[in-house]
């Protein structure tokens, strides 16, 4: 299994439609977006929804399964996630053998638009993970990352991701945490037996790939500049 993370789009349309053409030099079997397809405001004549269904529509260009939650951004957008049949938000689905679970949105401290509380991310992920309880290689998709890793810190050096989403990936050893929302703090970590992957921003040329063979995991961020 071959996964491709790309993340935190924020309306930059114009960086990620350069980016997605270099896409097609690596090999994956599906594409992870773990949140932030949109921002505050959208540029004039769109709406969220027209945004990240352009985006979608250029990721189906690759005929290979997309998964998404939504980011704390993204509110407006979980319905057509759903719609589009792409969302794992609160739920699974799985591909290959590999079962996809995931939760969405991020507390900052800022009032975006979609700021979970840690209970209901934990609410959210046994949901999902309830679906897939009897796969054997699961693969844990949130927007926020497991607090106290590489991929939480923000520039002032405090850690900022989420307990829950730490206590889940220690209590249930997924295969992979695939998270974003920190752009500053893109790199891999591990928790336990768990490969932790924030990719980054897309737009600013980065994405994530996360190889899966024989239970043997390699992940690692690609600079596409």
């Amino acid at each position: 299994m071959k996964i491709l993370e790309i993340a935190d789009f924020h309306n930059d349309i114009e960086n990620t439609l350069n980016f997605l053409d270099k896409l097609s030099m690596l090999e994956f079997d599906v594409i992870v977006c773990p949140g932030d397809f949109t921002d505050y405001n959208v540029p004039k004549g769109f709406t969220k929804i027209d945004l990240v269904a352009f985006i979608l529509e250029e990721l189906k260009v690759f005929k290979k399964p997309i998964l998404a939650v939504p980011g704390n951004m993204d509110l407006e957008i979980i319905d057509f996630l759903e719609e589009e049949k792409v969302s794992i938000h609160g739920k699974s689905k799985i591909i290959n053998g590999y079962g996809f679970y995931g939760f969405g949105g991020a507390r900052t401290p800022f009032e975006t638009p979609f700021e979970p509380s840690e209970e209901e991310i934990r609410k959210g992920l046994e949901a999902g993970l309830k679906e897939i309880r009897n796969c054997e290689n699961k693969i844990q998709v949130t927007h926020v990352p497991p607090f106290k890793t590489k991929v939480d810190i923000i520039s002032s050096g405090a850690h900022v991701g989420s307990e829950v989403v730490r206590s889940f990936i220690e209590k249930e050893q997924p295969l992979v945490e695939i998270c974003s929302h920190i752009h500053e703090a893109r790199g891999v970590d591990e928790i336990g037996r768990t490969k932790i992957i924030n990719s980054g921003r897309f737009p600013e040329g980065y994405c994530g790939l996360i190889s899966i063979e024989d239970k043997k995991i390699e992940a690692k961020i690609v600079n596409l500049i």
